[in-house]
């Protein structure tokens, strides 16, 4: 019986089941690799065709465990030149499970509670969730600092806007929400819907007005997603310390990680979808208040439904899955839009 070997889509042999089983001995043919019988064409694992055959293979030890380690090297156990060069401190999946996994015990070093800490909290969910946003929807025009400022100054701007200057209080259609559906579906859209998706669409527009070169809509959607998170987070220190605060502990805890994961992505994806047509606004400004009205318009309508009938079983999760579909449909089809828009 003659056999090939394959190994990473490569075809090696073929072998005699001698010449196979001194290989295997050698430890140079794994047992489990794929092999391929010349006479039947049929793929099975070398352990496989041994064991049809009735040959047992007996790897050989190099030496003793002494003698293996010392075979292995130093270098190799500890590598002490390639942990203390540069090359490997601005290794980027490094710096990112660095910051991934031990920022936490960072926050637990820092001697600070109560609104702090729901902020530290907050702040570290966000930065998981920008690092996904960042390796999902990065473009060459992403830039670090425009990103930083966008999470930041968004939560300065909202901090100001909402809780010195009471923005929310002055639009009278938050009085609706708290009328039966479907009358609250006026309140929730028009009134927070607007209000919240006009707050996070601001620092899109202030990126747009001084950028350098035509942001593509990509570029603008990855924008929208941290500007959402930042909103997000801003909103859930606010209900850890009121809303969520007053339930009992279960209750309590839920509402924490929701307000943590879950809402914050909510408020991104809308915010991503924003971005998406605030993009096209500026790089076809003959239909520029038409796709601004829908940058902020189809986000809040989506936001005023889910916040009517967040109290309902499932409804409200296919809801987020359609945004979300919505949002991937539309980057999908940026081409068909830029194919319309020139006309």
């Amino acid at each position: 019986m003659n056999i090939y070997i394959i190994r990473n889509n490569q075809r090696y042999g073929p072998y005699d089941e001698q010449t196979l089983l001194s290989y295997v001995n050698d430890g140079q043919i794994l047992k489990q690799d794929r092999a391929i019988d010349t006479n039947s064409n049929q793929e099975y694992t070398v352990g496989f065709y041994l064991k049809k055959l009735g040959l047992k293979p007996h790897v050989k030890n190099k030496g003793n465990i002494f003698t293996q380690l010392s075979a292995i090297g130093s270098e190799l156990i500890f590598p002490k030149t390639a942990l203390f060069s540069k090359q490997f401190m601005s290794d980027q999946r490094f710096l990112i499970l660095a910051l991934v996994g031990l920022l936490p015990m960072v926050i637990m070093n820092i001697p600070l509670g109560g609104l702090f800490l729901f902020y530290e909290v907050s702040l570290y969910f966000s930065i998981i969730w920008g690092l996904f946003f960042y390796a999902s929807f990065k473009t060459p025009q992403v830039k670090l600092k425009t990103t930083l400022a966008v999470f930041f100054i968004t939560q300065i701007c909202v901090f100001i806007v909402w809780d010195i200057f009471g923005l929310p209080a002055l639009n009278p259609f938050y009085a609706l929400c708290n009328a039966s559906f479907p009358i609250s579906l006026g309140g929730f859209t028009l009134g927070v819907g607007i209000t919240e998706e006009l707050a996070k669409m601001v620092p899109l527009l202030i990126i747009l007005k001084k950028a350098d070169e035509p942001l593509i809509p990509q570029t603008m959607v990855f924008y929208g997603l941290m500007s959402g998170i930042a909103f997000g987070v801003y909103e859930g220190v606010q209900y850890q310390v009121t809303v969520n605060a007053e339930q009992q502990y279960d209750i309590s805890f839920f509402l924490n990680i929701a307000r943590l994961t879950s809402l914050p992505f909510l408020h991104a994806c809308w915010c991503g979808i924003a971005g998406y047509f605030l993009s096209f606004s500026e790089l076809y400004p003959k239909y520029r208040w038409g796709l601004r009205v829908l940058a902020l318009f189809i986000p809040a309508l989506i936001h005023g439904l889910y916040d009517s009938i967040a109290n309902y079983p499932i409804i409200p999760l296919i809801l987020v899955f359609f945004g979300l579909m919505l949002l991937t449909i539309y980057l999908k089809q940026g081409i068909n839009y830029q194919s319309k828009l020139r006309k």
